[in-house]
């Protein structure tokens, strides 16, 4: 008879436990978001996640009631940033990362001990925006169109010199896979990051480059450097009379996609809500006005539209990985 006294109480504490955690979930779930939210960027501020992660948290800040605080954490090709994601408790469901994808396709690829892979220690949450990157010339080049810098690379391989933010970047994935498809000999100048990679191209220490528009802008203008093709899908407004890589070579699209992750465990009514908040930030009118002065696309897919983006991403990277000869390590 003790016992099954014993035996009834347990069961009961248990049952009233278990009630009591129903409720405090419920209670979060309701309350949710009750404090501010972090948006871990994995580069330094002033880059192209870094933007349009402060862009777009001032907007969901403002429809969330709370605030929307960024942190950058570079290093580590986006190793950092993860480490850090996990150090501020995200299962709680107010910590995320905010970046493009080459954390997700070529950091992984260069580095076999990476210790997070999507769909597994990362989750999509919300695709934020893409924006095009631009090959440049330098005026000593002569080359004035996408045409000429096909036909003077042709003719002399291996003479000319591209920069890029760094091996492994978009910017370098970019011209290699360009380089695979049409069979071109351009010699690869890395620099860490646009910051230095831009005024190498002014500069004439490099013959070409791959840069983001804003970068390029003023230099544009003032006869400096040449626009020649983008290496998105679709022409940008911003740009209407510059080609895409795209419509030389069907199918090419590398333009830069930048989207919110979790990691797992984060509770999917935090994930459902940062996405469908999203959503609708992206559509605001002053939002989308700065967007299109940067030259980037609003786009606001939910968490399984952006996993589909990724992994279209990740074939695209991981051939274009193995075209420029990437090794792991």
């Amino acid at each position: 008879m003790q016992r099954r006294t014993l035996t009834s109480l347990a069961l009961t504490a248990l049952a009233a436990m278990a009630t009591g955690l129903g409720t405090m979930a419920a209670h979060a779930q309701a309350n949710y978001p009750s404090k501010p939210v972090k948006f871990i960027v994995p580069y330094a501020a002033g880059g192209l996640p870094d933007t349009v992660a402060r862009t777009v948290a001032q907007r969901l800040g403002e429809r969330l009631g709370q605030a929307v605080i960024v942190d950058n954490r570079p290093g580590g090709n986006g190793i950092t940033a993860y480490q850090a994601l996990l150090q501020s408790s995200p299962q709680d469901g107010y910590s995320f990362i905010v970046s493009d994808g080459s954390m997700l396709s070529i950091t992984p690829f260069l580095n076999k001990q990476v210790p997070y892979h999507i769909g597994k220690e990362l989750l999509p949450v919300s695709l934020i925006a893409r924006s095009p990157l631009y090959l440049v010339a330098h005026p000593k080049t002569g080359v004035n169109t996408f045409a000429d810098f096909v036909k003077l690379v042709k003719a002399k391989p291996d003479e000319y010199t591209y920069g890029s933010s760094g091996i492994g970047s978009s910017h370098h994935m970019t011209m290699e896979a360009l380089k695979a498809a049409l069979d071109l000999g351009v010699r690869h100048i890395p620099f860490k990051g646009s910051g230095q990679s831009t005024p190498a191209l002014v500069g004439g220490q490099v013959d070409f480059s791959i840069a983001a528009l804003p970068s390029m802008q003023g230099f544009v203008k003032s006869n400096q450097v040449k626009l020649l093709a983008s290496n998105a899908a679709k022409r940008s407004p911003q740009a209407p009379d510059i080609p895409t890589i795209a419509e030389t070579i069907p199918g090419f699209d590398f333009s830069v996609v930048i989207g919110v992750m979790a990691a797992a465990g984060t509770p999917q009514f935090a994930i459902d809500r940062i996405s469908k908040e999203i959503t609708e930030v992206v559509k605001n009118p002053e939002l989308i006005k700065t967007f299109e002065n940067l030259v980037i696309e609003p786009v606001g897919a939910n968490a399984a539209e952006y996993g589909r983006v990724i992994q279209r991403e990740n074939d695209s990277m991981a051939k274009a990985a193995k075209a420029a000869d990437l090794k792991a390590e």
